[in-house]
């Protein structure tokens, strides 16, 4: 949870785009990031595939107005609406971005391309086709406001921090200090964590959801805990109590992690109502 997920930087780019705070260049360019290209499938009146900056602009011809994400895992389905089909892709992609005033949802796929390999990790391109699909107009599931997210998130830091005290896990080993210079790195260049039209309170949740997770995916790694400079070898049974322990805290993450993606939708939802 570290980096944002595909489906938050196209529902946040794509509602800067639709609120005429970037150009269309702009906010394709920030979507398909590192990745080769972006592509998407199964749009109304397409026999193929189509390029993201069409796909967008056609979309809003169509009638949405802004863009929400789904994190879905198994048991929590976290962003979604329905129907079932949509449902089942979104958990399996283990994401999604929800079309609001039409009905209309993307599930990104990935394909890698080049040879890469083990060797040179670097050639491997990604590339993304999202599979345009139509969705149910409905409340996302189980989304809080951004004061719950908030509220929620500092007691699970709380709760994060008493947990893998507990289970005696230490940042040490490589993992977790390569890790852990990435989060500063990335802190300290001032990444721009959603987009323009983002309420700052938005952008401190999503920071702070992303603590939260980057100390559940450390705990996660097979050797991170007090083992010395290399971290120590964790049993499948320590590595399961960890992940029963964290469950809570990596699920209020996500809940958090949505609602700052989603508050471009719901700041427009008040100013309607």
């Amino acid at each position: 949870m570290l980096s944002e997920p595909r489906s938050g930087r196209l529902a946040a780019w794509g509602n800067a785009l639709l609120a005429g705070l970037v150009s269309p260049d702009e906010a394709v360019l920030a979507i398909v990031g590192d990745d080769a290209v972006h592509r998407v499938e199964g749009m109304p009146g397409e026999e193929g595939p189509v390029g993201l900056t069409l796909a967008l602009g056609r979309l809003r011809g169509l009638g949405v107005t802004g863009w929400r994400v789904a994190l879905p895992a198994p048991g929590h389905p976290l962003g979604l609406s329905g129907p079932p089909a949509f449902n089942a892709r979104a958990l399996e992609a283990e994401e999604a971005v929800v079309g609001y005033g039409a009905p209309f949802g993307l599930v990104p796929e990935l394909y890698e391309a080049g040879p890469g390999g083990a060797e040179h990790p670097e050639d491997v391109h990604v590339e993304v086709v999202w599979h345009c699909l139509p969705v149910r107009e409905a409340p996302p599931a189980d989304v809080p406001s951004l004061g719950e997210a908030e509220r929620e998130l500092a007691e699970a830091l709380r709760e994060a921090t008493l947990v893998l005290t507990r289970l005696d896990v230490a940042a040490s080993g490589p993992v977790a200090e390569a890790a852990l210079d990435a989060y500063r790195a990335r802190a300290e260049a001032g990444r721009e964590v959603l987009a323009p039209g983002y309420p700052p309170r938005a952008v401190r949740v999503l920071e702070l959801a992303q603590r939260v997770g980057l100390l559940v995916s450390l705990a996660h790694a097979p050797r991170y805990g007090t083992g010395g400079a290399h971290g120590g070898a964790v049993s499948a049974s320590e590595m399961a109590a960890r992940r029963e322990a964290l469950r809570p805290v990596e699920r209020v993450a996500r809940r958090a992690q949505v609602a700052a993606f989603n508050a471009w939708v719901e700041e427009r939802e008040r100013e309607r109502g």
